[in-house]
């Protein structure tokens, strides 16, 4: 059977990482093959390419540039890791995907939502997740959650209003996939948020539903 690719999704500060890392540690506890990942990055060719995009040294970069250099690492990802996974039967959690690029360079850099689209589904193969679990945290709350980190990069360091169109793009995502995207209050505490995320996923395991779409 083809494993699940599930993603994390959320405005930067929502806890991605450690609800995703903790979520990872409780399907490994109950004797699920998991995989868990990131965007950019994840494997070695994408992780030169985070490097490149998040440098804060690199302000000159074109918004249409980081809009390319993102959708290549998310192909190499794919090929390399997240496909190969997917077909051992195993469930990839991976923090960040499409979605991302959607809300990120689609309405944060005012590219467009649906020209963004196209070159992701270029780069994707029209690969979408099974599930996809969206953070929700307000964007200044999120923003004031990573005062405390000892790097700061790029995009952390623009403007509140590209943080406010950011979450304008994530509201964009979730009218147009509302199918496959579920939100999580993230505001709550740790704990909470991973059971309330971790019952999501298990009931999309157990959901007869999945062995006939196989």
């Amino acid at each position: 059977m083809r494993g699940l690719f599930i993603t994390f999704e959320g405005p930067d500060g929502s806890g991605k990482t450690s609800v995703a890392s903790r979520v990872c540690e409780l399907l490994k506890e109950n004797g699920y093959e998991t995989v868990h990942t990131r965007e950019p990055g994840g494997i070695e060719i994408a992780e030169e390419i985070r490097n490149v995009i998040l440098d804060p040294k690199n302000t000159a970069m074109d918004a249409k540039t980081e809009a390319l250099l993102y959708a290549a690492s998310r192909r190499q990802h794919l090929v390399e890791k997240v496909f190969p996974a997917l077909k051992e039967g195993k469930i990839v959690i991976c923090e960040r995907f499409l979605d991302s690029s959607l809300a990120y360079q689609g309405y944060g850099r005012q590219l467009g939502f649906d020209e963004v689209l196209k070159i992701n589904l270029f780069a994707i193969d029209n690969t979408y997740p099974d599930l996809t679990l969206y953070l929700d945290v307000d964007e200044q709350v999120g923003l004031d959650r990573l005062k405390g980190r000892s790097f700061i990069d790029r995009l952390d360091q623009e403007s509140i209003d590209f943080h406010h169109r950011v979450a304008q793009g994530y509201r964009e995502v979730r009218r147009r996939f509302k199918d496959r995207i579920v939100e999580i209050d993230a505001s709550k505490e740790l704990e909470q948020v991973v059971n309330d995320c971790y019952q999501i996923i298990m009931n999309r395991i157990n959901d007869p539903r999945r062995t006939e779409e196989q």
